[in-house]
């Protein structure tokens, strides 16, 4: 059974820092990606950044390069997103998946294409 939690998140002040974790196991592929999107209210789920677990490529959108870095910890099958500097546009849902390596590349990591899914992390940055 696949499996994916995510934690980590809360409100913080602009400016501030967050780290989402998430727990993944039982994914059956070993060419496999995890990414983090995101997701407001009446809006289309956002890529945020993805990580290959066979040779740790990562790729971030360009509204939070420089300010999140993502990375994984294979041995204890866990991904990380460190997000610094955060904005208030930044307030969403965040969500990890688990999907095909192929699906994880410069500006492409399609929503539509990951498997499986956590349940969700809410993220508030006020102003």
């Amino acid at each position: 059974e696949v499996q994916l939690v995510e934690s980590g998140g809360g409100l913080v002040q602009a400016g501030g820092s967050l780290r989402l974790s998430c727990a993944h196991s039982g994914f059956p592929f070993v060419e496999s990606a995890i990414g983090w999107f995101r997701q407001t209210p009446g809006k289309e789920r956002e890529g945020v950044s993805c990580i290959k677990r066979t040779d740790g490529s990562t790729y971030y959108a360009d509204s939070v390069k420089g300010r999140f870095t993502i990375s994984s910890d294979n041995a204890k099958n866990m991904v990380y997103l460190q997000m610094n500097s955060l904005k208030p546009e930044d307030t969403a849902v965040y969500y990890c998946a688990a999907g095909l390596a192929l699906y994880c590349e410069e500006n492409f990591y399609p929503a539509y294409e990951y498997t499986y899914w956590g349940q969700g992390s809410q993220v508030t940055v006020s102003s």
